[in-house]
């Protein structure tokens, strides 16, 4: 018989949680049971008309690409971080990946890391990728107070004792599992601390323009040197299964984007032809799709806050949403009630939430949370997006409040309800 031999880093890992709840979601749903999607994290809206339709016009593209992306592709993402974000940086500072979780995954491969930091809550597959890497991960505490970010002090008091450590941050915002986003003078701030250490930043930016008000900033202007920033065409173009990531290097940095290159040549070779095609169109960003990042950013923002504001009214307390497609509402305040009823952890916690009312959240520890807080991931997506942006479309002064949501959003109006009544209750 052939010996179970597993590699030792898959040891206690299990399926990302975030694939895992849709795939769940998606099963009792086909059962006939009612479920209210509110864990995975995808995209409501359609791809772009015009990129799908550079899409079709590509689909014959069938040779293998540069390992580090199309040089179309890369001029034009180069062009539009000069043009948004001001970054003095060309096509030779562009990767392109199958994915940005991949260029996050193959990052930690390529750079020696002596601590992975990461604020406490983040995405669900960074620690994963560290432990199948062989890196250690250091979780960073936040205060709900300070809508569980980081500051300056949260670095130099983990790193002023051993300051010599080579050390990487992985900053995501907005934030994915918060939904709140960080200031100008913040990222200000963190940049002088990061700066003393010379920790490289992962900018995790994907959620960058969806934030709400179409005025995100990237720490890349405050901390030029030391700051890689990913992003792809998962949220802002509603194109999570097209697989397209990409990295924005410093210049300084180009050898560990030329030793990933490596990596990916002896692995994924290249990212879709056809997709990095139409990403050229994605990145243009004509006004046509500025429109549509508009109507995006409306919608997500009126859903977001209706949400937060029936939720404050029940006594759960959150960071108030700010950009992406979540809140990180913390259920503390019934702790007592919750266990008596034999809910300890945040993991009971959904599972009891799932089995009684159908609504589906991801718990708080799946993101690095203690197991004894009752916090969740709530992800506000559970709508007909084609349609809002349809709505919008044809009439581009329709009024964004409660009374549209409740109808046109049903589903997330009925799963806020849900919620409501089942806490109150415990």
């Amino acid at each position: 018989m052939i010996p179970n031999n597993l590699n030792i880093n898959l040891k206690n890992l299990r399926p990302s949680a975030t694939l895992a709840i849709n795939e769940l979601t998606t099963k009792l749903s086909n059962e006939g049971i009612e479920i209210f999607k509110l864990g995975f994290g995808q995209s409501p809206f359609p791809v772009p008309k015009e990129i799908v339709q550079a899409l079709q016009n590509n689909a014959h593209q069938k040779d293998y690409l540069p390992v580090k992306g199309l040089l179309q592709l890369r001029q034009v993402v180069s062009l539009f971080f000069n043009e948004n974000y001001k970054l003095p940086s060309n096509a030779e500072d562009i990767l392109i990946g199958p994915g940005s979780k991949e260029l996050i995954y193959n990052f930690q491969l390529a750079y020696n890391i002596d601590e992975l930091l990461l604020p406490s809550p983040s995405w669900v597959s960074y620690e994963p990728q560290a432990q199948l890497n062989n890196r250690k991960t250091v979780w960073l505490k936040t205060e709900e107070r300070n809508s569980w970010k980081i500051s300056s002090a949260d670095i130099i008091n983990h790193c002023e004792n051993s300051p010599h450590k080579n050390r990487v941050l992985i900053l995501n915002y907005p934030s994915n599992p918060i939904g709140c986003t960080y200031s100008a003078t913040e990222l200000e701030d963190l940049a002088g601390a990061l700066r003393k250490y010379k920790i490289i930043v992962i900018a995790d930016e994907i959620y960058g323009e969806v934030t709400f008000k179409g005025n995100h900033k990237t720490i890349a202007s405050y901390y030029p040197e030391g700051t890689i920033i990913s992003t792809g065409l998962s949220k802002w173009a509603g194109a999570g299964g097209w697989r397209l990531g990409v990295f924005v290097f410093p210049e300084n940095l180009r050898y560990i984007l030329n030793a990933m290159a490596i990596i990916a040549s002896e692995t994924y070779t290249s990212t879709s032809a056809p997709i990095q095609y139409a990403a050229v169109e994605a990145y243009k960003m004509d006004d046509e799709l500025k429109i549509y990042l508009h109507n995006t950013r409306r919608i997500l923002e009126t859903i977001g806050l209706y949400v937060y504001h029936n939720l404050l009214k029940l006594g759960v307390t959150m960071p108030k949403p700010e950009g992406g497609f979540y809140l990180f509402p913390n259920f503390s305040k019934w702790n007592a009630a919750l266990h008596k009823k034999g809910i300890l952890t945040s993991r009971d916690f959904c599972n009891a939430l799932i089995k009684e009312t159908g609504v589906a959240l991801l718990p708080g520890e799946d993101f690095g949370h203690p197991k004894n807080r009752f916090t969740a991931r709530l992800s506000f997506v559970d709508f007909d997006g084609t349609l809002l942006l349809k709505i919008l479309e044809e009439k581009p002064s329709t009024i964004l409040d409660d009374t549209f949501i409740e109808e046109y959003c049903p589903k997330i109006v009925k799963a806020t309800k849900k919620i409501s009544e089942w806490v109150k209750s415990i």
